[in-house]
């Protein structure tokens, strides 16, 4: 710094402030010390200002092994938006939703003195080991299922995402609604299921049994066989995109017509899910709010002194994509 100083003729605490953005610092100085320090390739040592200031400006994201659409989609949410508040970031990928390989991470992500872990929590798992992280180290929990008081957490409706799909298809006019349900061990999918009936019991509806298996196109595929036999459905709501994508070709192989004869709802809103044929109507998850968010939320709660109230738990609304794979019954 004293090196960059002495080529642009000035302090070395000018350098500080055009280095901290100051704005008392008049823009002809501020051009010749950044072109001093173009001219000497300066580069700030951010491990020695680690030191000083005890902050990293580095944050920790724990993610898991996975190609479903929503998580990863939410780690590109949440690192996009570190990325824009001037955050450096380092990923921490888990293999199992388990609360050991959890703690791993947020070890690993300690090493590298982060300021804050973000972890995506779709099980309670997550949450649960990150109750076990040292004090001083803030975390936010994205997905929050099974989550405690102390994670902050931010999260989609599910259930309301499930209500506007559901309802959305009784008020075309359907009798009821038949569901194929995402895996039973994780909470997204059971708030699905419990939106879904509740819409249905509301309505005075007959609720369909449902039979929960995984989120890929295979399992809507298998399931959407055995609804295709049955001439009475005429309406169904998937867990996923990916499982509505095998619903639709099971309808079609079996010869049943999409809208025509059965209308179809997803849930994401995948970037592919306007090119499905016909164009899927799904819910749709923000998952760059929901990276917005979480940073806010972790911010917001390295803010508070340890012995003040924890922020309040975000909970982000979905919204309904209209498009060509529903309508009225015949």
């Amino acid at each position: 710094m004293r090196d960059v100083a002495k080529l642009a003729g000035v302090s070395h605490q000018t350098v500080s402030r055009v280095l901290n953005e100051h704005p008392n610092v008049r823009q002809e100085t501020r051009d010749r010390v950044l072109e001093a320090m173009q001219s000497l390739d300066y580069r700030r040592n951010l491990a020695a200002r680690t030191l000083v200031t005890r902050q990293s400006h580095t944050l920790g994201i724990i993610g898991f092994e996975t190609t479903l659409f929503g998580p990863a989609s939410m780690l590109y949410g949440i690192e996009d938006a570190a990325r824009t508040a001037g955050y450096l970031v380092s990923i921490a990928m888990v293999r199992n939703l388990d609360r050991r390989p959890v703690l791993e991470a947020v070890d690993r992500l300690r090493q590298h003195a982060v300021d804050g872990i973000i972890a995506i929590a779709p099980k309670p798992a997550v949450t649960n080991g990150l109750l076990q992280a040292p004090s001083g180290l803030y975390c936010v929990a994205v997905g929050g299922a099974g989550a405690a008081d102390a994670v902050p957490t931010v999260r989609i409706d599910n259930a309301a995402g499930a209500r506007l799909a559901t309802q959305h298809l009784l008020d075309l006019g359907h009798r009821t609604v038949h569901h194929v349900a995402g895996p039973a061990d994780w909470p997204e999918a059971q708030e699905r299921v419990t939106g879904w009936r509740d819409t249905l019991n509301e309505a005075g509806a007959t609720v369909p049994p449902i039979v929960p298996q995984s989120w890929n196109a295979e399992s809507g595929y298998s399931q959407g066989r055995e609804l295709a036999r049955d001439r009475s459905v005429t309406a169904i709501f998937c867990a996923n995109d990916r499982i509505a994508l095998g619903v639709l070709r099971a309808l079609h192989e079996a010869g049943r017509k999409v809208p025509e004869e059965v209308s179809v709802v997803g849930f994401d809103d995948m970037p592919d899910s306007g090119y499905f044929l016909p164009p899927l109507t799904t819910v749709r998850q923000d998952f760059a709010e929901l990276g917005r968010r979480s940073l806010t939320l972790l911010l917001e709660h390295m803010a508070v002194p340890d012995d003040a109230e924890s922020p309040a738990h975000v909970v982000v609304s979905p919204e309904l994509v209209v498009r060509n794979s529903t309508a009225a019954p015949r």
